[in-house]
């Protein structure tokens, strides 16, 4: 669940929205919330699987690459599609 949870709070972070999360009501702390989402279900995973694991767990693993890959373009496709130079 906290998986699943980490990319809507980051989206929504990213592109200056506003939804409650348990660090309050702006978008800064959205993005603190799906980081902590993200660091508590990678910390969970790792715990019970392992790192080896990962790397066999297609589901998981894709996700996680779609979870890095926004975190890395995330604020380029904001400015881009808001016509905003970066």
């Amino acid at each position: 669940l906290t998986f699943v949870n980490t990319l809507p709070h980051f989206v929504i972070g990213i592109w200056q929205g506003r939804m409650l999360s348990i660090f309050g009501f702006s978008p800064k702390a959205n993005l603190w919330y799906g980081l902590l989402n993200f660091a508590v279900s990678m910390g969970l995973y790792l715990y019970e699987y392992g790192l080896d694991h990962l790397r066999h767990n297609g589901m998981m693993l894709g996700g996680l690459l779609v979870i890095i890959g926004y975190f890395a373009v995330g604020r380029l496709c904001y400015s881009r599609l808001n016509g905003k130079a970066q």
